[in-house]
C-alpha cells in the first residue's frame, strides 16, 4: 500500500464522535471535543530519530496505542551510530488495529537518510515531504511517549477551529524509570521548569508562543503559507538553534493561532546529568536570544517586538532579576556578616514563604505529581537549588552569544549526553575566582566605604525583592480554571 494509499484510507466508523471529557475540565474547551466532526482529516506523523535505541520502540508502541492512530507513521533515522533503525524496522509495515473509535489502519515506514548535516530539521524536512499531502502533520520527538487520547485530542481541536496552525501537547517527565539521587533531582527540577512553562501558556489564553518539537500536530496548509511568505522551500530551516521557535513565530506571523491542548500529554526524555542539562538548556536559550536580538535573523516580522519574542523576553528579564538578587543578597550577607553590620530582620522571611507557597502549588497542579514533586516545593532548597543551576546556563547563554564565537550547540548537547565535555563547571569557576577576587578587594577597603557599600546596595536588592515576591504573591493568587499540568 502507497503512502497515498494510506492518506486516503477510511475507518468504517468516521463518524462517531469524539467522547466526552470529564467534568473537571473547563466546560469551553470540553464543547470543542463533544462537537466532533464529520470530516475524517488525515495525519501523517514524522518521528526526527537520532541514536534513540533506548527509546524508539516505546515510541513507536504510543502512537499505534493511540485512540485516533496517525494514517501514516514515517521514522526518519539521520546520523545514526546505534540500533535506531533495526529497532524501528521492527514496526515497519502495515499495522491493522482496533480501537474504542474502531478498527483503524495505519502504516509505519524506516527512512535510514545517513549522514545529514542538517541533522533534526534536515530529518523533519525529509518527512514533510513524505506528508505534505496530509490534512495535519504530527511531529513526535525520537524519546516521546503519549498518552494514548493525545492524537485525539490534538486533531479534535485542530479541526473544530481552522484559525490553528498548529497545537501542541502538554509536556512533562515520566520520572519511574529515573534512579540514582542526583538524576531524580535534576529530573524533579525539570518537571516543575515544564509545569511552570505550560501553565504559563494555558493561562494565557492557551497561546503558545513555542510549539515544541516532542509532540505538537502542525495544519499542512499554515506549514505551506510559511514557506510562501517567507520564501522557504522547507518548513524547518537550517539556520536556528530552536527550529520549533522560529517555526511557531512564522506561523503567528502568517495569521494562524498557535496553542497549547489542556488535555493532550506527552512525557519528553529528560536530562539525567549535569552536563547534559547544560547543553540542553544552553542551545535552548542561546537559540531563543539569536531570535530575539535586533539584527540576528531578516525574518523576524517585528522584531524584537513580536508577540512570541515579547514573551521570551520577558522571560530573561525575570531569569536576569532571580540571578541579581541571589548573587547581591550573598554577597551583601557575607559582607555584613564581615563587619558584623547584619541586623536579621523578620521581613526577610516572606520572600521564601511566598516562593515556598507558590512551589507547592505548582507541584500540586501536576496531573501526575510525585511526593518528590511536593517536596522539591515545600522544602525550598532543592527548588532553590535548581534554580542557581538554571541561573548558569542562562548565564553560559549569553556569554556564549555576546562572545559571537560561532559553535555547533547542537554537536555540543549531543557530546553532553555521551559523557563529553565539562563547560558545565566554567560557571563555577568563573564564580570561585571572582568570590576570591571580590573577598581580596573588599579587605583592602575602608571600613567607611564598606558601609558606604552595604547603605547603597542593602536597599536595592530590598526594593527588588518586594517587587518580585509580589509577582509571586499575584501568581500564587490567580485562578488556575481547573487545569493541570
Amino acid at each position: 500500500m502507497t503512502t497515498n494509499d494510506v492518506a486516503r484510507y477510511e475507518r468504517s466508523n468516521e463518524d462517531e464522535q469524539i467522547h466526552t471529557l470529564e467534568n473537571s475540565f473547563p466546560d469551553d474547551f470540553a464543547d470543542v471535543l463533544d462537537e466532533g466532526t464529520t470530516h475524517r482529516s488525515t495525519i501523517g506523523c514524522v518521528i526526527p530519530a537520532y541514536n534513540e535505541e533506548e527509546s524508539i520502540a516505546d515510541v513507536i508502541a504510543s502512537l499505534l496505542r493511540q485512540t485516533r492512530v496517525p494514517d501514516v507513521i514515517h521514522v526518519v533515522v539521520n546520523n545514526t551510530t546505534d540500533a535506531t533503525v533495526k529497532i524501528a524496522s521492527q514496526y515497519a509495515g502495515p499495522h491493522e488495529l482496533s480501537t474504542v473509535l474502531g478498527d483503524q489502519f495505519t502504516e509505519v515506514f524506516v527512512h535510514d537518510i545517513g549522514k545529514n548535516p542538517d541533522k533534526k530539521v534536515g530529518a523533519l524536512n525529509y518527512g514533510y515531504t513524505l506528508v505534505e499531502g496530509y490534512d495535519y502533520l504530527l511531529g513526535v520527538d525520537g524519546d516521546t511517549v503519549a498518552d494514548d487520547r493525545a492524537v485525539e485530542y490534538l486533531e479534535a481541536e485542530a479541526v473544530a477551529d481552522t484559525r490553528i496552525g498548529g497545537i501542541s501537547a502538554i509536556y512533562s517527565i515520566d520520572e519511574k524509570p529515573i534512579t540514582g539521587f542526583l538524576a531524580k533531582f535534576l529530573i524533579t527540577g525539570q518537571r516543575s521548569q515544564f509545569a511552570a512553562f505550560n501553565l504559563h501558556n494555558l493561562l494565557r489564553g492557551r497561546n503558545m508562543a513555542v510549539l515544541g518539537g516532542q509532540f505538537s500536530i502542525f495544519s499542512t496548509q499554515a506549514l505551506r503559507d510559511v514557506m510562501r511568505e517567507n520564501r522557504q522551500m522547507t518548513p524547518w530551516v537550517k539556520d536556528s538553534e530552536v527550529e520549533d521557535s522560529l517555526l511557531s513565530l512564522q506561523i503567528k506571523s502568517a495569521g494562524y493561532l498557535t496553542k497549547i491542548s489542556p488535555f493532550a500529554r506527552a512525557d519528553v526524555g529528560g536530562m539525567t546529568t549535569l552536563r547534559a542539562l547544560d547543553a540542553q538548556q544552553v542551545k535552548w536559550t542561546y537559540g531563543a536570544i539569536e531570535l530575539m536580538w535586533p539584527g540576528q535573523r531578516g525574518d523576524t516580522k517585528g522584531q524584537p517586538f513580536h508577540p512570541n519574542l515579547r514573551v521570551r523576553w520577558l522571560e530573561h528579564f525575570d531569569m536576569l532579576m532571580n540571578m541579581f538578587v541571589r548573587i547581591a543578597f550573598v554577597t551583601l550577607l557575607a559582607a555584613s556578616l564581615s563587619i558584623g553590620a547584619f541586623v536579621f530582620s523578620f521581613w526577610w522571611l516572606i520572600p521564601p514563604v511566598v516562593a515556598i507557597a507558590l512551589n507547592t502549588r505548582m507541584a500540586m497542579t501536576m496531573n501526575n505529581r510525585s511526593t518528590r514533586d511536593v517536596l522539591f516545593g515545600l522544602t525550598l532548597a532543592p527548588a532553590e537549588i535548581y534554580m542557581w543551576i538554571r541561573c548558569s546556563h542562562f548565564l553560559r547563554s549569553w556569554t556564549r552569544f555576546l562572545s559571537r564565537k560561532k559553535v555547533d550547540n547542537w554537536a555540543m548537547q549531543a557530546k553532553a549526553e555521551r559523557g563529553g565535555g565539562f563547560g558545565h563547571w566554567t560557571p563555577l569557576i568563573f564564580a570561585v575566582a571572582i568570590v576570591a577576587a571580590m573577598v581580596a578587594i573588599w579587605m583592602m577597603l575602608p571600613i567607611m566605604v564598606q558601609s558606604t557599600i552595604l547603605w547603597i546596595g542593602w536597599p536595592i536588592v530590598g526594593v527588588i525583592t518586594v517587587i518580585q515576591t509580589l509577582s509571586m504573591f499575584f501568581k500564587l493568587v490567580r485562578r488556575q480554571h481547573g487545569y493541570k499540568v
